[in-house]
Order: C-alpha cells, then sequence, then structure tokens
C-alpha cells in the first residue's frame, strides 16, 4: 500500500477548498449542502441524546456535519484529556467536555477560522474553561508526544491526502494504554485515478 495516495493536484488547494467548504457551512448551516448537519440530524440518524444535545448553544450544534457518533464506542471518564481532530462547530468538544469535567481537558483542533469562532464562543456560553480550541493541521498537530488520553474524530480522516500522517500524530500524542473512537466514511472498493484526482469529490 502507498503511504500516501497519489494524487495530481495541489494538496494545499486542496486544503483549501475543504477550508472554504466547511466555512461555508459555519457562516450559513442552512444553506443547500450535499450532506446532512444539525443537531436533529445528529439524534434521529447517529444516535446522538436530543436532550444533551439540546442543552447545548445551537451555535456549536447547527453546523455539525459528522458522519457517526464516535460516543457510541464509549463516553469520556471524569479528569480525562482529549482531543478531537477536526472540531469543527465544537459539538463533540463539548459533550466531551461534559463528560471528563474541569479536572480533565479537551482540545477541539481545526483549521477553519468560522467554526473556531463558533466553537469558542460556545465553550464560553457553557463556562467550560477546560475546553479549548486550536488552529492547526491534522497532520501536525500542536501536542505533546503522549500527552492525551482519548482521541476522537468525526468525518474527518477522510479529508486528509496522506492518511498515514494523520494516524501517526494520532499514535504519537496517545499516552500508552490511550484509545481512538472515530466514525469516517470508507469506500469499499478501488478508486480510479481520475476520481483520486477529483479535487471536488476530496473537498466535498
Amino acid at each position: 500500500m502507498a503511504a500516501v495516495c497519489p494524487v495530481g493536484f495541489d494538496i494545499h488547494k486542496l486544503k483549501d477548498e475543504v477550508r472554504r467548504t466547511y466555512a461555508s457551512v459555519a457562516t450559513d448551516p442552512s444553506r443547500e449542502f450535499h450532506f446532512h448537519r444539525g443537531p436533529e440530524y445528529a439524534a434521529r440518524q447517529l444516535g446522538y441524546d436530543f436532550d444533551e444535545l439540546s442543552r447545548l448553544p445551537r451555535l456549536v450544534t447547527e453546523p455539525f456535519a459528522g458522519v457517526g457518533n464516535p460516543f457510541k464506542m464509549g463516553r469520556l471518564s471524569p479528569g480525562a484529556s482529549v482531543v478531537d481532530i477536526g472540531s469543527g462547530g465544537g459539538m463533540d468538544c463539548l459533550i466531551a467536555g461534559s463528560d471528563v469535567g474541569p479536572t480533565g481537558r479537551v482540545i477541539g483542533i481545526d483549521m477553519t477560522d468560522e467554526m473556531l469562532a463558533r466553537a469558542r464562543s460556545g465553550a464560553a456560553q457553557m463556562g467550560m474553561n477546560h475546553v479549548r480550541f486550536e488552529k492547526a493541521d491534522m497532520e501536525t498537530l500542536p501536542l505533546e508526544d503522549k500527552s492525551v488520553d482519548v482521541v476522537i474524530s468525526n468525518g474527518v480522516i477522510n479529508l486528509a491526502p496522506d492518511k498515514p500522517a494523520v494516524f501517526a500524530e494520532i499514535y504519537r500524542v496517545l499516552r500508552p494504554g490511550g484509545r481512538l473512537q472515530f466514525a469516517d466514511i470508507i469506500i469499499g472498493r478501488e478508486l480510479s485515478e481520475d476520481a483520486r484526482n477529483n479535487i471536488d469529490l476530496w473537498a466535498g
């Protein structure tokens, strides 16, 4: 297997397109997109607790565009240190923040300013000083080695052209005995070269 999915386009352009798409979601979640969004979708189709989501600010739940529910793999322990890769509007981070409590810490990693603004405002509204958000690339996490107990992610790793680099970073920051809880989309067949090099398919 190749270390990096072979693509013939500018990787920086891909990231710009992804950033532009999710900036649009953050700016106006009610716009027409080809993927589902919002707390009703999260509860109805992904198994989130709607009562729990209703206690969160709408500004973090409205732009939610995950593809699964990483908390189905287990809720988080009080005092745990957690990082969310591709934290978006911050919904999963605030759920994690409730689980780990003020003795824990949650760090959301995202590269979209508009999503980060929503997430930071949501954490402030909830008084969750132990939840913070950093602008960074998932292939270069701004975290120390072996510094977190749990990594979560929801529908984001599929957007990375260099997935082995992402998983290497996850392995680097996890403490011994730590775990990864993520939901994502996969394709059960080999993609054509044309499909792999279609930036619109990647960024969507």
